[in-house]
């Protein structure tokens, strides 16, 4: 089904142009590589899984898709909610134990930060907005991540019995994510909001001159 879906969607939107052909690359690489089945062992490649989507696939689409004016501070708030809510416990265990939870809350992970990415992206946004919704994506990852580093015992049920099969420990594995999470948000963000930035550096620039 993922490879259909995957097939169709590169066949329709292959000529949209390279973005969207890397994004497609970078969720082939989620969705239909060992990084998935291995994501469904180890919450440390889950959460490179979701690194992938969030700062690789989302903002090459948002800039490469035809997708209308979106604001700012609800696609942010709409994100870390999601975000948020399918790493609570209840809802991962949900997620991993049933398909049609696993795919809505994929769906509405991508969906979420291609919204965010675009909104990032028009051109009419003020230099503080686009700073303090950076600073807020870091944050909430780092928070996250600090979660998931310190928790003094294992939050993810799921885990409990796999990450042996890998030679590590279920709290050394959450560990890690936190520190994926934790560290690998940083420079991801600032890579992914690169024009973004370089636009509101462009526009200080001119302001500074005139």
């Amino acid at each position: 089904m993922v490879l259909v879906a995957l097939a169709l969607s590169g066949w329709a939107l292959w000529r949209q142009g390279a973005g969207v052909q890397l994004a497609l690359g970078l969720l082939a690489l989620a969705y239909v590589s060992p990084l998935c089945a291995l994501s469904a062992g180890l919450l440390s490649a889950r959460t490179v899984h979701h690194l992938v989507i969030v700062f690789g696939a989302a903002p090459l689409l948002a800039g490469a898709l035809k997708i209308g004016r979106v604001p700012l501070v609800p696609a942010l708030l709409c994100h870390l909610g999601v975000f948020w809510l399918w790493h609570l416990p209840a809802a991962y265990e949900l997620a991993l134990s049933n398909d049609a939870a696993y795919w809505a809350g994929q769906i509405a992970l991508l969906a979420s930060a291609v919204l965010l990415w675009r909104a990032l992206g028009q051109d009419d946004q003020s230099p503080t907005t686009v700073f303090f919704v950076i600073a807020a994506m870091v944050m909430q990852m780092g928070m996250l991540g600090a979660v998931l580093t310190f928790a003094p015992g294992a939050l993810y049920a799921p885990h409990y019995l796999t990450t042996a099969r890998y030679g590590i420990g279920v709290l050394a594995d959450q560990q890690m994510a936190g520190l994926l999470m934790w560290v690998g948000s940083l420079p991801l963000t600032v890579a992914a909001a690169w024009p973004p930035l370089a636009r509101v550096a462009r526009q200080a620039r001119i302001e500074l001159a005139g």
